[in-house]
């Protein structure tokens, strides 16, 4: 409980003040800045602790000289590890975003240029731009597409965020149609800040101190993500560590009943379409996933999603797990590690993504998928395609820390009654 504590309050902290967030960190003095405020709490909770053991007073100097030792431990070892994972990181890796440029003349080439030269690691995949004379070779080769096929091609690749660079008074129905486009899929969407010119007034920077500019969020990004962040870190760990009994004696029965593999893990869509493993307890027959093919037109559900009643592929230690929602359980890793959290829109296979036919499904992306959500209380596998993707839209436009708890707590009674559970 103490080691589980040190590790929640640390996390929290450097949560709280960004170091996870390599966008935040441009600068050697802004990430030395933030880590002393980040090691400080935990610094004095372990002073705290120390003070409150039997025989050991606050006023004595030896414990306010071994937490200031501890602190400048801590404080000087986190600043030397991550300046070697700088170096051992690749460019593109450490917090990047991956970035679609809308137009290709001058103030477009800025855009990368300057986003190539930004130490977040900004990744530019192209330009997208309807002009075809007087493109530079280089700009060209880069090329995406034409304005029309934005939808086409958020739908179908990775991206993090459009920055807009078309000019205003020539194409403003194109950039007001590819913000609509943007807002529709969850895509973050950024304009440049010297539409008009001034002489006085300052911009506000976003991001890139280089490239003033107004970015339009998907969902917001507020303190309370990374209360969020910092609750789902908690809450994992402390879960996997009360479960983890219980895990061993599943993966064993797993184990005794086929001698197959106690882990299914599946290549699944998460926060702006990045792709993941998830793994849960296999609730199948060894190789079902080749199996399903043939199992198409046996599907029950609405859409883009394959439901079926007597899967014939589920073992019968599977069909328990699935009643009692117990395979889940393995999804605590993958909510450590930043791909899933505890509560939000539940992760779909590549095959369900293949089958979207809308652009605004897409929109369901802009968070990180999670472990339950409105699906799970709502109905759970009863619900139509149509209808769990309203509930997902829903969820993002109304999230709130209290509706996160009120979904998790309604999450147990789901499970309890084993209501529309597979």
């Amino acid at each position: 409980l103490l080691l589980g504590a040190f590790l929640a309050t640390w996390h929290a902290s450097f949560a709280a003040v960004e170091l996870y967030d390599g966008r935040r960190l441009r600068a050697w003095r802004d990430e030395a800045q933030r880590l002393l405020a980040g090691t400080l709490p935990g610094t004095a909770l372990l002073m705290a602790y120390l003070a409150l053991q039997p025989g050991v007073a606050l006023s004595n100097g030896r414990l306010f000289t071994a937490a200031a030792a501890f602190w400048a431990v801590a404080y000087l070892g986190t600043l030397a590890s991550r300046v070697v994972l700088r170096q051992l990181l690749p460019a593109g890796s450490q917090g990047g975003r991956r970035v679609v440029i809308l137009g290709s003349g001058p103030r477009a080439q800025h855009v990368r240029r300057t986003l190539d030269a930004d130490p977040a690691g900004h990744e530019v995949l192209g330009f997208v731009d309807s002009r075809t004379n007087g493109v530079p070779a280089d700009v060209d080769r880069h090329t995406l597409g034409r304005l029309e096929d934005l939808e086409s091609l958020l739908m179908h690749n990775v991206v993090d965020e459009v920055v807009i660079a078309l000019p205003v008074k020539s194409q403003y129905t194109q950039i007001q149609h590819a913000i609509r486009t943007c807002e529709r899929m969850g895509v973050d969407a950024r304009y440049l800040a010297d539409v008009f010119d001034w002489d006085h007034t300052p911009a506000e920077l976003d991001d890139t101190p280089a490239l003033a500019s107004v970015t339009l969020r998907a969902v917001s990004r507020d303190y309370r993500r990374r209360i969020k962040r910092s609750i789902d870190f908690v809450v994992g760990l402390t879960s996997l560590i009360l479960f983890a009994p219980f895990m061993a004696l599943i993966a064993l029965a797993i184990r005794l009943q086929d001698g197959g593999p106690v882990f299914f893990i599946q290549w699944r869509h998460g926060l702006n379409k990045r792709g993941f493993r998830m793994i849960k307890f296999r609730t199948m027959v060894p190789g079902a996933e080749a199996m399903q093919a043939d199992l198409e037109a046996h599907n029950e559900a609405n859409g883009a999603v394959f439901k079926m009643r007597r899967d014939p592929r589920v073992t019968r230690v599977g069909a328990l797990l699935r009643r009692t929602s117990l395979d889940e359980l393995p999804q605590l890793f993958n909510v450590l590690a930043g791909d899933m959290s505890i509560v939000g829109p539940r992760p779909l296979p590549a095959r369900d993504v293949s089958h979207f036919d809308g652009a605004s499904s897409m929109r369901r992306f802009s968070v990180r998928p999670g472990m339950t959500g409105l699906w799970q209380v709502s109905g759970r596998s009863d619900l139509d395609f149509d209808e769990l993707v309203a509930l997902d839209l829903h969820y993002i436009d109304k999230w709130s820390l209290w509706l996160d708890l009120k979904i998790v707590l309604r999450t147990v009674g789901a499970v309890w009654n084993r209501r529309g559970a597979r």
